[in-house]
């Protein structure tokens, strides 16, 4: 609960804390919905490539713990998130393969903060509908999203 401080600008105060724990919140809302989608796309790269064995029969890609913190600027501030990371041995036609994420790839570019906010208001993140709001946030970038990926990541929002 939030102290309320008696002063002559009490209200004023009082207003401050209020916008700031909303902030906090909105920061910490964001980072556990950016962490559940990095996990889910992991999950499912790996879940695509789990049949890629070495001769010895040990899976050439695997989960390996969480990259080293990052900074990551969004709407209400900056959040610090440490994504999946992988350990993947692949290779084809003698080139090593190497997960890259989508939803944040490693040397990301700020886009306009306030440029994609309306259009996921209006394509359904007010909602909690994904479908509508992913394409909107990742443009081309989404079509790599399978509906299964979408449905779990709806589901982990609404538990949380």
């Amino acid at each position: 609960m939030l102290p309320i401080v008696r002063t002559q600008d009490g209200a004023q105060e009082s207003e401050q804390a209020v916008a700031t724990a909303l902030d906090e919140l909105a920061r910490e809302g964001a980072r556990r919905m950016i962490l559940a989608a990095l996990e889910v796309e992991a999950e499912e790269y790996r879940q695509r490539h789990r049949d890629a064995r070495d001769p010895r029969g040990h899976a050439l890609v695997v989960h390996n713990g969480q990259a080293r913190p990052r900074r990551l600027t969004v709407g209400t501030g900056t959040i610090t998130i440490r994504a999946p990371r992988g350990n993947e041995r692949r290779r084809v036609d003698e080139v090593w393969h190497k997960f890259i994420s989508r939803i944040l790839p490693p040397y990301l570019r700020a886009r306009p903060r306030s440029a994609p906010c309306p259009l996921l208001y209006l394509h359904g993140l007010s909602t909690g509908d994904f479908r509508e709001a992913l394409p909107a946030l990742l443009e081309a970038d989404a079509a790599g999203i399978s509906p299964a990926a979408i449905t779990r990541l709806t589901a982990t929002w609404r538990t949380e």
